[in-house]
């Protein structure tokens, strides 16, 4: 049998990632004591304190072990942050050593959604892979930039070390142990019963972009700004570094600087992004919304639109339009 302590954090969480993941588990032990087999997970919410008000007290989860308790686990599920990851973490610098011990001596450990701040303040993924809700990408790699983040990933396996990518995502993970521990099978029924999408790889389509502004380069933050009310335009480089009366290599450095992206793929992430706007709610076929953002190259468009979201544009409007949905 498998110890698993769902890590329970001081201050707001989000509630469904400690109890999804505490329903996927214990159906599992269900499972296996209906076929007459013996529960394969030993399921333990740890905590800092015995009890945790959520959502100005609306919610209470009190913990059945304080972390002092736990002398060994096998495997450790950190929640996720609700609000500010920052200031979540600050609350729960407790369980670091606690953590990082408990890893030195075998323990995995898997962090879920903005979770990832707490795995990432163990440095136990210094220099490595991981994953959260892209929503926090940007602040994610402010406070780690030591660590080699990929948001457009949903799961992230790093020898022991898992992470996951936004919100709901944290159940793919979370099959993903239960099939790495029990197996296919049983992965495949437990995702069935509990109509979990299983073997998903990439949150890309669900990333809404949003132009980094939260910077001082007022001429950068003004080129931002006229890309994005020119989507339709057809914009090079050239001429924004002409506009704004800087030169190509010191604009495309202070771009990049300002926005962690270069301007060319700041135009497409723009152009893409209205693109699936115009995908989800409208009724003009592809082609016309690939005019429409400046496109007139069918291959090229539809290249980036899959480098972008990891659909292609015809599979994104099946997908996330309604009328479509519905026929």
């Amino acid at each position: 049998m498998k110890h698993v302590s769902i890590v329970i954090p001081q201050g707001p969480i989000i509630l469904s990632s400690v109890i999804g993941t505490f329903k996927v588990f214990s159906f599992v032990n269900g499972y296996f004591e209906a076929v007459g087999k013996n529960p394969p997970f030993d399921i333990h919410l740890v905590g800092l304190n015995k009890e945790n008000d959520l959502y100005n007290g609306l919610f209470a989860i009190r913990p059945d072990s304080m972390v002092g308790d736990i002398k060994k686990t096998d495997l450790i599920m950190i929640p996720a942050f609700y609000g500010n990851p920052m200031e979540g973490l600050e609350k729960n610098q407790d369980f670091v050593p606690w953590i990082v011990s408990q890893y030195k001596h075998g323990a995995e450990v898997a962090s879920l959604c903005t979770g990832a701040f707490l795995l990432a303040a163990t440095n136990l993924i210094k220099g490595k892979a991981c994953t959260t809700h892209w929503m926090a990408a940007d602040l994610f790699r402010q406070a780690f930039p030591n660590i080699k983040l990929m948001p457009e990933k949903l799961i992230i396996d790093e020898l022991g070390i898992y992470s996951s990518g936004g919100a709901y995502s944290f159940l793919n993970l979370v099959i993903y142990l239960v099939e790495k521990y029990c197996g296919r099978d049983v992965a495949v029924h437990c995702a069935k019963v509990m109509e979990i999408e299983i073997d998903r790889e990439s949150q890309s389509p669900f990333v809404i972009f949003s132009g980094q502004k939260e910077h001082q380069d007022e001429s950068i933050k003004k080129a931002q700004i006229y890309i994005e009310r020119n989507v339709g335009a057809k914009i090079t480089v050239d001429q924004l570094s002409e506009m704004f009366a800087i030169s190509r290599r010191n604009f495309e450095r202070r771009f990049k600087k300002a926005t962690k992206n270069t301007p060319v793929e700041y135009l497409q992430r723009v152009k893409i992004e209205a693109a699936k706007k115009s995908l989800e709610s409208g009724r003009e076929n592809v082609n016309e919304v690939m005019y429409s953002v400046g496109y007139s190259d069918h291959k090229a468009f539809r290249t980036i639109f899959k480098k972008i979201t990891g659909l292609s544009p015809v599979e994104y409007r099946n997908k996330y339009n309604r009328e479509m949905a519905l026929n």
